[in-house]
């Protein structure tokens, strides 16, 4: 069995790796860009749609949605890739120049003349996040020990409702006072500086000595992956997650005007609801799956499963309950939602191989999207044209069922594969 959880995170803890906070701070930044980045984009797509479509032109939505594929398809396609690389050179340097990367071409959306161009540039939004997604958990996995993980992870994790939540607000503001082309100029200019910044961080493997052992890695470290029944069931029950927030993050705004709701003022309210909710579950999952251990040694899986499974009903109640008060089930749905986030991306880096780390987040990406939020936006938009908001939204309902499920059946398998990699030979 590995080794119970502490109950604070201490300096003792990151000593041997001078600079870890440092790290953390600058990796949570580049997170809140990133999802940032993300979400103008829906904050944002009704004025799209309304610029390049003609009014009531049924397939308009299903033509909206496919730019949330277009950079997830490039950025699942380039992860693998971005992320054999980060095994193998400096994951710094990988993450500033993609960072940069997709900066330019976050502002490159708002230059954009036509629909066609416009998502050409989503394009390279995908292939800059898809070296950043891989190796950015990863070096934090370098950086901090086992004991630490939950909790470093769900602050990291936090940028995913704030971030997300900002752009909302930060779309929906820019968007009214500006148009929705300033949008996309404005937030590419600090993942610019966060990106150069990256040049001037070292390689945590440069200090331990072990970044020539991990070019080393074999065809049965990738094999092991595939036989690893948590690395499995995580990247199962994170597709079925993934599926339900990328359709429920990028189709909300619509879904609030279809409910009568008028979106200077509730993308706004549903911004601040992802905020709140989202950090402060965030936080309390990694926490709590941290304590948890001790008692629970598929703590983190439980955590996940049991939050998606009590998210399930108020987010059904949410979709018939008229408003003001759908906020409050709307509220609770997001809170139990992100409880996952910390520590399942935490149990993704206990169970993959120190040599094959990066690689491991990469091909979770890679299934993640390729199933879960690459295709929910257009299937989602397909059901919206075709029937009513309502009924796209309780298919996102039965995701969330079934990504809770599948945590809590791979709950008894967490305690021995966490420790089948801690056992490792180091050389």
């Amino acid at each position: 069995m590995f080794r119970a959880i502490g109950n604070s995170m201490t300096a003792s803890e990151t000593r041997e790796n001078p600079g870890a906070r440092t790290a953390l701070a600058l990796l949570l930044g580049i997170n809140l860009f990133n999802y940032i980045d993300r979400q103008i984009l829906s904050a944002v797509e009704p004025n799209i749609r309304a610029s390049f479509f003609a009014p009531g032109d049924p397939n308009a939505m299903v033509m909206t949605g496919l730019l949330a594929p277009a950079f997830l398809v490039t950025y699942m396609l380039s992860a693998p890739v971005l992320g054999f690389l980060a095994d193998r050179f400096s994951r710094w340097i990988i993450v500033g120049v993609c960072v940069i990367l997709w900066s330019l071409a976050t502002a490159a959306s708002g230059f954009a003349a036509t629909f066609a161009a416009l998502f050409v540039t989503r394009i390279f939004v995908g292939i800059g996040e898809g070296g950043y997604g891989p190796a950015a958990p990863t070096i934090l996995a370098d950086y901090f020990k086992l004991q630490t993980r939950g909790r470093v992870m769900a602050i990291f994790c936090v940028a995913i409702p704030v971030g997300s939540a900002l752009g909302y607000v930060l779309g929906g503001i820019i968007n009214h006072q500006l148009g929705w082309r300033w949008a996309f100029y404005i937030v590419a200019i600090p993942g610019i500086i966060l990106g150069l910044l990256c040049f001037f961080q070292t390689d945590p493997r440069a200090r331990t000595g072990v970044r020539e052992e991990r070019k080393r890695a074999g065809k049965e470290n990738y094999l092991a992956l595939l036989r690893n029944r948590s690395f499995l069931f995580n990247c199962m029950a994170q597709t079925a997650m993934t599926f339900a927030l990328g359709g429920l993050a990028f189709w909300m705004p619509a879904y609030l005007i279809y409910r009568n709701q008028p979106p200077e003022l509730a993308i706004p309210i549903f911004g601040g609801i992802t905020v709140v909710a989202g950090l402060i579950s965030t936080l309390l999952g990694g926490f709590a799956a941290d304590r948890l251990q001790k008692r629970f040694s598929g703590s983190y899986f439980l955590v996940s499963g049991v939050g998606m499974l009590v998210a399930f009903p108020f987010f059904v109640a949410m979709l018939y309950t008229p408003f003001p008060l759908a906020w409050v089930f709307l509220f609770a749905a997001v809170f139990f939602v992100f409880l996952n986030t910390g520590p399942s991306n935490a149990a993704l880096a206990n169970v993959a191989g120190p040599k094959v780390r990066a690689t491991a987040f990469a091909f979770n990406i890679l299934i993640i999207h390729a199933l879960g939020d690459a295709i929910s936006p257009p299937l989602l938009g397909a059901v919206a044209g075709h029937a009513d908001m309502n009924i796209a939204f309780l298919v996102v309902s039965a995701a969330i069922l079934v990504s809770g499920i599948i945590w809590l059946f791979g709950m008894k398998y967490l305690a021995a594969d966490t420790a089948a990699v801690e056992n490792q030979p180091v050389a």
